[in-house]
């Protein structure tokens, strides 16, 4: 049987290496990002030149996503959290996570918005086209 105190010095350990990543790689927190104004844009974001897929995703992605991830992935304050972010980078949320997504919805896990329903009417093939846009505008913005 673990003691009372080996579980309290587990608990102590694990916020302190989140507190400890946090201070290493120089983020804060995604609930501790600079308050906007209710709708505005949450981050800025430079924009690439776009091939032809990701050119589709982005009008697919002003069409379906924008409303609550705001214009190119940069969040709507209030709305929905940017995909221009280290937190949506590859290694974290893979392609595989937006189609899911999409598809199925996601329950809120890192940010303060609520759970995103599914999104009626989208293609895996528009899904697809998308996430080549956020991928080529994250790397345009130092996400990779």
């Amino acid at each position: 049987m673990v003691s009372g105190r080996v579980i309290l010095t587990l608990g102590v350990a694990a916020v302190a290496a989140a507190g400890f990543y946090w201070l290493a790689t120089g983020d804060a927190p995604p609930q501790a990002v600079a308050p906007a104004a209710a709708g505005d844009a949450m981050v800025a974001v430079t924009l690439p030149d776009l091939d032809d897929n990701a050119e589709i995703g982005a009008r697919a992605f002003e069409a379906k996503c924008a409303k609550c991830h705001g214009s190119n992935g940069a969040g709507r304050d209030g709305a929905g959290p940017p995909l221009i972010h280290k937190i949506y980078e590859p290694g974290h949320h893979g392609d595989m996570a937006f189609l899911l997504a999409a598809r199925n919805g996601v329950r809120s896990h890192h940010w303060r918005f609520g759970n995103m329903p599914p999104v009626k009417g989208i293609t895996d093939a528009e899904v697809k086209a998308i996430v080549a846009f956020i991928r080529r505008v994250q790397k345009a913005n130092g996400i990779f």
